[in-house]
C-alpha cells in the first residue's frame, strides 16, 4: 500500500519536459498510453521560427479528435481518460513551406485513484502541493521561452539600428564632402586666357 502511494506520489512531480524542432511541412506526433480516468494535460509555446504558430491536436485510441488549437502560439489541453489506451498529440507545420518552429512543451498527468480509498488529510495535501509545483514549473519554462524570444529580437533591432547608423554617418559625410566641393566652386576664380 506504501509503495503504491509512493509511486502515485512520484507520478504527480513526473513532469516531461522536450524541446523539438517542427520541420517546414511536417508534423511531429506522441504517444502516451493511459488508463481509464487517467488525467493528462499538454502544454505548449512555439519558441522560434516563422510567426510563432503551430496547429496542435490530441487523438483519443479510436482517432476521435479531443482538442484541436489550429495557428496557436501557446497553448494547453487537459483531457481525462475514457478509455485505455494509447492517446496521440501531434504538433503540425504543414501550413508552413519555409520556417522551420521550434516547440517547447510539457505532458504531465495524475494517475486515477478510485474515491473507495480513505485519503488523509496530508495525502490531499501533497496532492495540492505537487498540482501546485507542476503549475510553478510550468509558468517558469513558459518564462524562459517568452525571455529568450524577446531578447533576441531586442538583439536582432539593435544589430540593425547600429548598421543604419553607420550608412546613416556614411551618407552624412558623403553629403558634407559634396556641399564642401561644391560651394568652393563658386568661390573658384576662372581665368581665359
Amino acid at each position: 500500500m506504501l509503495a503504491a502511494w509512493l509511486s502515485l506520489f512520484l507520478f504527480l512531480f513526473a513532469v516531461n519536459a522536450h524541446m523539438i524542432d517542427v520541420l517546414a511541412g511536417r508534423k511531429e506526433c506522441f504517444f502516451e498510453d493511459l488508463h481509464k480516468q487517467d488525467k493528462m494535460t499538454v502544454t505548449y509555446q512555439v519558441g522560434g521560427g516563422g510567426h510563432l504558430d503551430i496547429d496542435f491536436w490530441l487523438l483519443d485510441p479510436t482517432s476521435t479528435v479531443l482538442g484541436k488549437q489550429v495557428k496557436q502560439s501557446t497553448g494547453t489541453l487537459s483531457v481525462t481518460a475514457l478509455k485505455d489506451g494509447r492517446y496521440e498529440y501531434c504538433f503540425s507545420n504543414q501550413m508552413s513551406a519555409i520556417a522551420d518552429k521550434i516547440v517547447s512543451f510539457n505532458v504531465h498527468g495524475v494517475i486515477y485513484v478510485g474515491d473507495d480509498d480513505v485519503v488523509a488529510p496530508i495525502e490531499r495535501e501533497i496532492r495540492s502541493l505537487a498540482s501546485g509545483l507542476t503549475s510553478v514549473k510550468d509558468e517558469q519554462e513558459y518564462i524562459i521561452v517568452r525571455e529568450r524570444t524577446h531578447r533576441n529580437t531586442a538583439e536582432s533591432t539593435n544589430a540593425r539600428v547600429k548598421w543604419w547608423s553607420i550608412v546613416q554617418a556614411i551618407v552624412l559625410f558623403s553629403v558634407v564632402a559634396w556641399q564642401v566641393y561644391y560651394l568652393k566652386s563658386f568661390f573658384e576664380v576662372k581665368r581665359v586666357i
